[in-house]
């Protein structure tokens, strides 16, 4: 599947270093990738909706992550997915009397411009479940060659008591488990598991259901396997990173997680890293809820993409934070004030915001300081006291846009 179109990314001078980020699965800061390379997969949409911000600041911030290891000259490898066939998507397409196929080409072309227009780096590989059902197959067959799969009514699970490593992830209580399963697309209830937390590694065909044919029968992958088998395809285990929003952390990262150590014995990453939740009208933005604010709308009315980028940015990718039209508004005064330093002929020398630039984003990816160091440059540049340095714009510029992703 074709992913959507590159910016062109500065050149800068000199190298930033390697970034530290906050892996979950250790709960602490932790550098991530190496000297000369980085791999890292970040979990993709379910198209059967347009992107929303909670969707757009999590690809932003790993984003952020990905032009930080470019500026210290690290070979980035990055995967991601796209979940083009699932419950989800099934549902919305008959509740709207569209082909889910249509319904699916549709929003993944809304998704491909919303990025594009945000300028989020993409990735190397854009994967579609559909296009990966041989991998699913394999890894499924691999798993069960090891004992760790076994059918119920045709469908084949995936037992959790056979990886060792599960919950070294989320680290999370057994209850809490449960819970959280439960409200995410599992199904702890159903007779004939062997532990209510198997997950579903392959859905036997249903009437009215899309399924493709393979050698565990006629039907379609389980929604954690998909980013398992992709993963472990595209990417050596163990990679550097798996990333993805918060509400990924269990139980889609602990059970890709678990499958990839039973299948390779190894991990699946060395790193987790994800991304807070993003609220509106008091609560998280959801499809469920409906109070969702999409990329799409925002661009539509006229609202910058650089301006919107930089409402994301504006607060730590880790925290949980609620949309506002102050937020947006904030955002457009910065973007403004930005440009209008930018675009002196002479200006103080950029050399020490590069430097504060890199070394904000390299601690956990500090997208707020990092703003901030520019915000300080600029009132100085637009002060009539000082003296000016003619490459000090032109550094400005480049440097904005090659880490944090914002066009002048």
């Amino acid at each position: 599947m074709l992913s959507w179109s590159a910016p062109v990314v500065p050149t800068l001078p000199g190298k930033g270093r390697l970034p530290s980020v906050f892996d979950t699965s250790r709960g602490g800061t932790v550098e991530v990738g190496s000297a000369s390379s980085a791999s890292m997969y970040v979990c993709g949409i379910t198209p059967y909706d347009a992107t929303h911000l909670g969707h757009a600041a999590t690809y932003v911030a790993f984003d952020l992550l990905n032009r930080v290891w470019r500026d210290a000259g690290v070979d980035v490898r990055y995967v991601q997915n796209v979940t083009d066939v699932d419950d989800p998507l099934l549902e919305r397409a008959t509740a709207t009397g569209q082909a889910w196929e249509e319904l699916a080409a549709r929003e993944i072309a809304l998704f491909h411009s919303d990025m594009a227009a945000l300028r989020v780096l993409p990735p190397a590989h854009y994967v579609g479940v559909v296009d990966s059902i041989p991998l699913v197959v394999e890894l499924v067959e691999r798993l069960r060659e090891a004992g760790a799969a076994y059918e119920v009514d045709r469908d084949v699970y995936f037992s959790v008591d056979s990886a060792a490593s599960f919950g070294e992830v989320s680290h999370l209580d057994h209850a809490t488990m449960l819970r959280l399963f439960g409200e995410r697309g599992g199904d702890p209830s159903r007779p004939g598991k062997k532990n209510p937390l198997d997950c579903l590694l392959w859905r036997a065909e249903r009437p009215g259901e899309p399924a493709w044919a393979s050698a565990l029968g006629r039907g379609r992958p389980g929604w954690h396997v998909e980013c398992t088998a992709i993963a472990l395809h595209h990417l050596a285990a163990p990679l550097d990173m798996q990333g993805g929003g918060s509400d990924l952390v269990f139980p889609h990262h602990e059970m890709c997680a678990a499958q990839a150590f039973v299948a390779t014995g190894e991990p699946l990453a060395r790193s987790y890293a994800h991304a807070g939740m993003v609220g509106y009208d008091g609560e998280k933005m959801s499809k469920s809820r409906g109070n969702l604010v999409f990329v799409s709308t925002l661009l539509g009315a006229g609202v910058d993409p650089m301006a919107v980028r930089l409402a994301l940015l504006a607060h730590h990718y880790r925290s949980d934070w609620e949309w506002t039209d102050a937020s947006l508004s904030s955002a457009v005064d910065r973007l403004a004030a930005w440009r209008a330093a930018a675009s002196l002929d002479a200006a103080p020398s950029a050399v020490t915001l590069l430097a504060a630039v890199r070394e904000r984003l390299a601690d956990d990816l500090d997208g707020p300081g990092a703003l901030a160091a520019v915000d300080a440059w600029a009132a100085s540049a637009s002060a009539a006291e000082q003296s000016g340095d003619t490459r000090g714009p032109a550094l400005m510029r480049a440097t904005v846009d090659a880490l944090l992703g914002v066009a002048l």
